[in-house]
Protein backbone atom coordinates (compact mmCIF):
# COMPACT_ATOMS: atom_id res chain seq x y z
CA UNK A 1 0.00 0.00 0.00
CA UNK A 2 2.82 2.39 0.61
CA UNK A 3 4.54 1.68 -2.64
CA UNK A 4 1.35 2.40 -4.51
CA UNK A 5 1.15 5.77 -2.42
CA UNK A 6 4.41 6.62 -3.22
CA UNK A 7 4.10 5.81 -6.73
CA UNK A 8 1.17 8.39 -6.97
CA UNK A 9 2.62 10.82 -5.15
CA UNK A 10 5.77 10.70 -7.51
CA UNK A 11 3.23 10.56 -11.23
CA UNK A 12 1.46 13.66 -9.37
CA UNK A 13 4.85 15.78 -8.77
CA UNK A 14 6.07 14.74 -12.17
CA UNK A 15 3.01 15.70 -14.03
CA UNK A 16 2.99 19.30 -12.07
CA UNK A 17 6.45 19.36 -13.02
CA UNK A 18 5.70 18.95 -17.08
CA UNK A 19 3.57 21.90 -16.90
CA UNK A 20 5.95 24.23 -15.66
CA UNK A 21 9.89 25.12 -16.31
CA UNK A 22 12.78 26.45 -13.62
CA UNK A 23 14.38 27.98 -17.05
CA UNK A 24 13.03 30.84 -18.54
CA UNK A 25 11.66 30.67 -21.75
CA UNK A 26 14.41 31.63 -24.62
CA UNK A 27 12.92 34.99 -26.32
CA UNK A 28 12.38 33.74 -30.32
CA UNK A 29 15.53 35.23 -32.02
CA UNK A 30 14.84 36.78 -35.81
CA UNK A 31 18.37 35.67 -37.92
CA UNK A 32 18.82 37.59 -41.15
CA UNK A 33 21.71 37.35 -43.94
CA UNK A 34 23.58 39.96 -45.37
CA UNK A 35 21.61 40.77 -48.63
CA UNK A 36 23.49 39.05 -51.71
CA UNK A 37 25.28 40.89 -54.43
CA UNK A 38 23.79 43.37 -56.63
CA UNK A 39 26.31 43.45 -59.04
CA UNK A 40 26.33 42.01 -62.57
CA UNK A 41 29.26 40.76 -64.71
CA UNK A 42 31.77 43.47 -65.97
CA UNK A 43 32.73 43.71 -69.84
CA UNK A 44 36.35 44.37 -69.34
CA UNK A 45 38.97 41.31 -70.27
CA UNK A 46 38.70 38.85 -67.43
CA UNK A 47 42.43 39.03 -65.24
CA UNK A 48 44.79 36.17 -65.76
CA UNK A 49 45.01 35.81 -61.74
CA UNK A 50 43.48 33.72 -59.19
CA UNK A 51 42.30 35.88 -56.21
CA UNK A 52 41.54 34.42 -52.79
CA UNK A 53 39.45 36.15 -50.23
CA UNK A 54 40.52 35.81 -46.30
CA UNK A 55 38.29 36.60 -43.65
CA UNK A 56 39.29 39.34 -42.20
CA UNK A 57 39.97 40.52 -38.23
CA UNK A 58 38.45 42.27 -36.45
CA UNK A 59 37.38 43.06 -32.74
CA UNK A 60 35.86 40.42 -30.08
CA UNK A 61 32.63 42.87 -29.93
CA UNK A 62 32.60 42.71 -34.33
CA UNK A 63 33.53 39.16 -34.39
CA UNK A 64 30.03 37.99 -33.64
CA UNK A 65 26.26 37.12 -34.66
CA UNK A 66 24.67 40.36 -32.99
CA UNK A 67 23.92 43.33 -35.25
CA UNK A 68 26.13 46.01 -33.16
CA UNK A 69 24.75 49.72 -32.83
CA UNK A 70 26.42 52.40 -31.37
CA UNK A 71 23.99 54.45 -29.92
CA UNK A 72 25.79 56.87 -28.64
CA UNK A 73 29.55 58.26 -27.99
CA UNK A 74 31.49 55.08 -27.20
CA UNK A 75 28.68 52.88 -25.97
CA UNK A 76 28.51 49.62 -28.47
CA UNK A 77 25.18 47.61 -28.36
CA UNK A 78 22.69 45.45 -30.51
CA UNK A 79 19.48 44.87 -32.03
CA UNK A 80 17.90 42.82 -29.13
CA UNK A 81 15.96 39.30 -30.65
CA UNK A 82 18.20 39.23 -34.46
CA UNK A 83 20.92 38.10 -35.23
CA UNK A 84 23.26 37.43 -38.34
CA UNK A 85 22.97 34.03 -40.05
CA UNK A 86 26.94 34.37 -39.61
CA UNK A 87 29.68 36.68 -37.82
CA UNK A 88 30.23 40.02 -39.13
CA UNK A 89 33.75 38.89 -41.03
CA UNK A 90 32.52 35.90 -42.54
CA UNK A 91 29.25 37.63 -43.76
CA UNK A 92 31.79 40.35 -45.41
CA UNK A 93 33.94 38.32 -46.51
CA UNK A 94 31.15 36.31 -48.43
CA UNK A 95 29.75 39.23 -49.77
CA UNK A 96 33.13 40.33 -51.42
CA UNK A 97 33.06 36.92 -52.55
CA UNK A 98 30.30 36.58 -54.15
CA UNK A 99 30.76 40.34 -56.25
CA UNK A 100 33.79 39.38 -57.17
CA UNK A 101 32.88 36.22 -58.76
CA UNK A 102 29.69 37.83 -59.92
CA UNK A 103 31.93 40.26 -61.98
CA UNK A 104 33.93 37.81 -63.43
CA UNK A 105 36.87 39.79 -63.66
CA UNK A 106 38.81 37.52 -62.08
CA UNK A 107 40.23 33.98 -63.70
CA UNK A 108 39.01 32.55 -60.25
CA UNK A 109 37.88 33.53 -57.04
CA UNK A 110 38.37 31.48 -53.99
CA UNK A 111 37.68 31.78 -49.80
CA UNK A 112 40.32 30.38 -47.86
CA UNK A 113 38.74 28.02 -46.30
CA UNK A 114 39.43 26.65 -50.15
CA UNK A 115 42.81 24.42 -50.75
CA UNK A 116 42.48 25.54 -54.12
CA UNK A 117 45.96 27.77 -55.47
CA UNK A 118 45.80 31.59 -55.89
CA UNK A 119 47.97 34.09 -57.11
CA UNK A 120 46.64 37.01 -55.32
CA UNK A 121 45.50 37.36 -51.10
CA UNK A 122 43.18 39.74 -50.07
CA UNK A 123 43.22 40.08 -46.16
CA UNK A 124 41.82 42.70 -44.31
CA UNK A 125 40.86 44.38 -40.73
CA UNK A 126 37.38 45.02 -40.18
CA UNK A 127 37.20 48.13 -38.18
CA UNK A 128 33.83 49.14 -38.03
CA UNK A 129 30.71 47.01 -39.25
CA UNK A 130 27.54 48.86 -36.85
CA UNK A 131 24.82 51.08 -37.33
CA UNK A 132 26.15 54.67 -35.63
CA UNK A 133 23.43 57.01 -35.01
CA UNK A 134 24.41 60.37 -36.20
CA UNK A 135 22.82 63.95 -36.50
CA UNK A 136 21.26 62.83 -40.26
CA UNK A 137 19.93 59.80 -38.26
CA UNK A 138 20.90 56.20 -38.32
CA UNK A 139 23.49 54.71 -40.42
CA UNK A 140 25.07 51.44 -41.49
CA UNK A 141 29.16 52.16 -41.45
CA UNK A 142 31.96 49.71 -42.61
CA UNK A 143 35.42 50.71 -42.01
CA UNK A 144 37.85 48.16 -43.12
CA UNK A 145 41.55 48.04 -44.22
CA UNK A 146 42.71 46.03 -47.08
CA UNK A 147 45.83 44.66 -48.14
CA UNK A 148 46.47 42.78 -51.52
CA UNK A 149 49.26 40.56 -51.20
CA UNK A 150 51.29 38.10 -53.35
CA UNK A 151 49.97 34.92 -52.54
CA UNK A 152 53.34 32.73 -53.28
CA UNK A 153 55.75 35.65 -51.29
CA UNK A 154 53.31 37.09 -49.17
CA UNK A 155 54.50 40.35 -49.68
CA UNK A 156 52.18 42.91 -49.75
CA UNK A 157 51.60 44.93 -53.07
CA UNK A 158 49.33 47.92 -51.74
CA UNK A 159 46.49 48.69 -48.71
CA UNK A 160 44.17 50.51 -48.69
CA UNK A 161 41.13 51.88 -46.22
CA UNK A 162 37.27 52.23 -47.49
CA UNK A 163 34.76 53.42 -45.71
CA UNK A 164 30.99 53.02 -46.48
CA UNK A 165 28.28 54.46 -44.87
CA UNK A 166 24.46 54.16 -46.00
CA UNK A 167 21.24 55.64 -44.50
CA UNK A 168 18.76 53.48 -43.01
CA UNK A 169 15.27 53.76 -44.46
CA UNK A 170 14.39 53.25 -40.32
CA UNK A 171 15.01 52.37 -37.09
CA UNK A 172 14.16 48.76 -36.93
CA UNK A 173 16.72 45.55 -37.60
CA UNK A 174 15.04 44.88 -40.95
CA UNK A 175 15.98 48.52 -42.19
CA UNK A 176 19.79 48.03 -40.85
CA UNK A 177 19.67 44.76 -42.87
CA UNK A 178 19.06 46.51 -46.18
CA UNK A 179 21.18 49.41 -45.53
CA UNK A 180 24.37 47.00 -44.40
CA UNK A 181 23.35 45.09 -47.85
CA UNK A 182 23.57 48.24 -49.88
CA UNK A 183 26.71 49.00 -48.40
CA UNK A 184 28.45 45.75 -49.00
CA UNK A 185 27.54 46.44 -52.64
CA UNK A 186 28.77 50.18 -52.32
CA UNK A 187 32.00 48.26 -50.74
CA UNK A 188 32.36 45.87 -53.28
CA UNK A 189 32.45 48.00 -56.52
CA UNK A 190 35.43 49.81 -54.59
CA UNK A 191 37.23 46.88 -53.55
CA UNK A 192 36.95 45.25 -57.31
CA UNK A 193 37.80 48.87 -59.24
CA UNK A 194 40.93 48.65 -56.30
CA UNK A 195 41.76 45.23 -56.89
CA UNK A 196 41.32 44.76 -60.98
CA UNK A 197 43.91 48.17 -61.31
CA UNK A 198 46.54 46.77 -58.59
CA UNK A 199 46.77 43.53 -59.69
CA UNK A 200 46.88 45.15 -63.76
CA UNK A 201 49.88 47.12 -62.85
CA UNK A 202 51.41 44.02 -61.20
CA UNK A 203 51.48 41.40 -64.42
CA UNK A 204 52.56 44.27 -66.39
CA UNK A 205 55.65 44.42 -64.26
CA UNK A 206 56.04 40.40 -64.19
Amino acid sequence: MKVLIRMSAGLLLAASLAGCSLLPEARPVDVYRLPASGLSAVSSPALASALRVARPQTSQALDSNRIAVVPQGDLLSSYQGVRWSSPAPALLRDHLLDALQREGRWRAVVSDESHLYADWLLEGDLREFQVEYLEGGPQARILIDLHLADAASQRVRASRRFAISQPLAGEQAAAAVSAFGLAADVLARQVSAWLAEQSAAAEVSR
